[in-house]
């Protein structure tokens, strides 16, 4: 077979994406960034508000987009939430599982309801949804890709963090990209994850008010910015990465000790 070169293509009109957590900083950016390149995203968040606000920016830049409120606790309604993007937009062909929160607190102090949502928003909900979105793109015969997004919490953890609950559902996340990466390569459908280190976002400015401004301290003496992941998500949704699946990219600047 013969490919031209590079075998490298980031244009990806036609495509339809869904970005869940997309209210937030990296949602955001990582629907834009799609948008950016041709794709129709859904926009899925339960803040609905923030939500309209990221939608209008998208179609003032010329994006095809709409908004879904999706609550990933509710995992009994994920098959009506794919549902309307599909008859609204199109088959899904790309799933970014971004959403997650955060539990700022010791492991022994957790409330029960709290350790239940840090579970369900964090690896039920993105389970269930990779698999809704998988199941639909099985039966149609269609390939696509799956991005889970991890976090370098999974592979590294400080006490002075105090988040333990979401360290453990973002390890699991990345042995869920590796598991489901095997059941579906039969299918032609991708499954990777990005795991990143400190980049800013809603739950970085969190970090920061609780324990202070760690740059001094990291090697390059600096927090991460969400753009700075857009080249990570093109290449494992482009065809660069066409033979790529369960694998998990580490995007720290170097943060963390291997």
């Amino acid at each position: 077979m013969t490919f031209a070169l590079p075998h490298v293509d980031t244009d990806l009109s036609g495509k339809v994406a869904l970005v869940t957590g997309a209210a937030g900083a990296l949602g955001s950016r990582f629907a834009a960034t799609l948008a950016s390149c041709g794709a129709a995203v859904a926009l899925a968040d339960v803040r609905s508000e923030q939500l309209q606000v990221v939608q209008s920016e998208l179609e003032a830049a010329g994006a095809r987009c709409i908004s879904v409120q999706l609550d990933l606790t509710a995992v009994d309604q994920l098959g009506d939430v794919v549902q309307h993007v599909e008859s609204t937009l199109g088959a899904v062909d790309m799933l970014v599982n971004n959403a997650g929160i955060n539990d700022a607190g010791r492991p022994h102090k957790m409330a029960l309801d709290l350790m239940s949502r840090v579970i369900a928003t964090n690896l039920q909900g993105p389970f269930a949804l990779s698999c809704e979105v998988a199941k639909r793109m099985i039966a149609a015969q269609r390939s696509g890709r799956i991005v889970n997004i991890s976090s370098m919490a999974a592979y590294s953890y400080h006490d002075k963090t105090a988040s333990p609950l979401y360290s453990i559902t973002k390890a699991a996340v990345a042995r869920m990209t590796e598991v489901l990466a095997v059941e579906w390569a039969r299918f032609h459908i991708n499954v990777n994850a990005i795991a990143p280190g400190l980049f800013w976002s809603e739950m970085t400015q969190g970090m920061v008010a609780r324990i202070g401004d760690p740059s001094p301290t990291l090697p390059r003496g600096r927090i991460g910015y969400p753009a700075q992941l857009d080249s990570t998500l093109l290449f494992l949704v482009g065809t660069g990465s066409e033979c790529v699946t369960g694998t998990v990219i580490k995007v720290d600047d170097g943060q963390k000790p291997r």
